[in-house]
């Protein structure tokens, strides 16, 4: 009898224990996605509040804003790999973006042509620029955020000076240009890029190709399922069943095929998400291009020691690698990166506001990779897209939400801000808390 009675505690105790380790375990996951939670609940709430938001309308926004920013977004991978943080500092490749941008407008060049030399140019200009900021985070270590964010305003410093002084002073410009300001010194304010049809550079590479929503989302859906697939089966083929994840797994394909099923009776239907505006299929195609190339980068030496020098510069200086030469080229990796998504975001946009544009090009681009569920030390190409999705849903559903509760769409515009900071500021937070945490656990 007391046999059964100490056998009955002690499964009285286990089922506790491994009551009280699901709790911390899902305690644990909740608090790791706090930030991709709280936007979520904030979408959902827009949803629930707002009665003048049909799906088309989120969805028309939502694809333009995706298209226009995941560029931006997936260029920040890279420099969080290597251990340079969240890297504020892609502005300075927005900067030299706009001002290849500028040229092309200045001289009157337009088309697919005009966008391709742009990005040579800005090559050069976010490659030098990319270097020199790289020999500051090696001067900075430790403190590459607070860095990149003060070379991000003196390099601001240096644009402004360009463009409203030099240009008419020094370069000497016709004050008849449309580019230029009256008095002849300066580029104005908000520059027309023009469509393409008049030797612009608007939509040059939207317009190039374009198909429905629905069927592109259908495209995805497929190419998604047979990438898992594909990936389901090398695994057990080479041995590493234990990596695929049984649960993880029938979920993604669960919402593959659910994308799969609305996409083909809303095509077959003719619905009303047929009037979604199409897809750019050369930009999602580079933005795709940009996820493969992440990929195979970090398959290679290089992102071997990106990957080295992230997780401790004097285990990988020992190792044999160069730290300061592999953080440079990370760096001047993502400046040109960040220099050819803002050529994507000007051309969709169709208008260059020359001294505001880049201004918060960092701000918004790092939020939105927080949002994805990455960290200042861990970043993947699902935390990239997904935080690009989630953070400009918050975008389209603010207004909404300020029009609802408090009658002001107005109020939304303090929601986006409140949030963007707030993001960045709970991750960061966050991440210091959970450092003090495991450094207090290794010293007892």
């Amino acid at each position: 009898m007391m046999t059964d009675a100490n056998n009955m505690l002690d499964a009285k105790n286990a089922h506790e224990l491994n009551k009280n380790s699901g709790l911390k375990a899902i305690g644990s996951w909740a608090l790791e996605y706090i930030v991709t939670i709280i936007f979520v609940l904030f979408v959902l709430l827009g949803f629930a509040v707002s009665k003048d938001v049909s799906l088309n309308y989120f969805f028309s926004e939502l694809n333009s804003r995706v298209f226009r920013n995941a560029f931006l977004v997936l260029s920040l991978i890279i420099p969080v790999l290597a251990g340079l943080g969240l890297n504020f500092g892609i502005v300075i490749g927005a900067m030299s973006g706009q001002t290849a941008v500028a040229i092309a407008r200045y001289y009157g060049l337009g088309g697919v042509s005009a966008l391709l030399l742009c990005s040579v140019m800005s090559f050069f200009f976010a490659g030098l620029c990319g270097y020199f900021t790289g020999k500051l985070y090696n001067k900075t270590r430790g403190q590459e955020m607070i860095a990149s964010l003060i070379v991000g305003y003196f390099a601001n410093g240096i644009y402004q000076f360009l463009f409203l002084f030099v240009v008419g002073v020094i370069i000497k410009v016709p004050a008849t240009h449309p580019m230029i300001k009256p008095d002849g010194i300066g580029i104005r304010m908000t520059v027309d890029l023009m469509p393409v049809n008049k030797g612009g550079l608007k939509y040059a590479l939207d317009n190039v190709y374009k198909i429905p929503f629905m069927h592109a989302l259908l495209i995805l859906a497929l190419a998604i399922l047979l990438v898992l697939a594909i990936r389901y089966w090398q695994n057990i083929r080479r041995g590493h069943a234990h990596k695929n994840r049984p649960m993880t797994f029938a979920f993604n394909i669960l919402m593959c095929l659910v994308i799969a099923g609305i996409s083909a009776h809303a095509i077959i239907t003719k619905s009303s998400l047929m009037m979604i505006p199409k897809v750019p299929v050369v930009t999602g195609l580079l933005i795709i291009g940009l996820c493969f190339f992440t990929e195979w980068i970090m398959k290679t030496k290089l992102g071997q020691d990106f990957r080295s020098v992230g997780q401790s510069q004097h285990i990988a200086e020992v190792s044999g690698i160069n730290v300061d030469r592999t953080r440079i080229i990370a760096t001047m990796i993502s400046t040109i990166l960040a220099s050819w998504g803002q050529l994507i975001y000007l051309q969709n946009m169709g208008t260059l506001n020359t001294y505001n544009a880049h201004t918060q090009i960092g701000l918004f681009s790092v939020a939105a990779l927080l949002v994805g569920g990455a960290s200042t030390s861990r970043a993947s190409i699902k935390n990239a897209l997904f935080g690009t999705i989630l953070f400009n849903a918050m975008f389209i559903m603010s207004p909404e939400i300020g029009k609802s509760l408090f009658g002001q769409p107005a109020l939304g515009e303090y929601f986006r801000t409140f949030m963007v900071y707030g993001v960045i500021g709970l991750a960061l937070g966050l991440y210091v808390w959970k450092a003090n945490k495991k450094n207090k656990i290794v010293i007892e």
